[in-house]
């Protein structure tokens, strides 16, 4: 994943607002939230930050 960390650092959550973190193996932007952590996929290096898209954690 090639994500600016300026960029990252702009990133929210479209569900909760917490901030985002990369998680580079699973090619994902995963919601810092404890209550939330959604997976957002990464595709051509582009987030794609829509809660349908979004991985439920575990």
């Amino acid at each position: 994943m090639n994500l600016e960390a300026s960029l990252l650092d702009l990133l929210a959550c479209p569900s909760c607002h917490a901030p985002l973190r990369a998680d580079d193996s699973a090619n994902e932007l995963v919601c810092t939230s404890e209550t939330c952590g959604l997976a957002y996929p990464v595709r051509d290096d582009i987030p794609v930050l829509l809660i349908d898209e979004a991985r439920r954690p575990s």
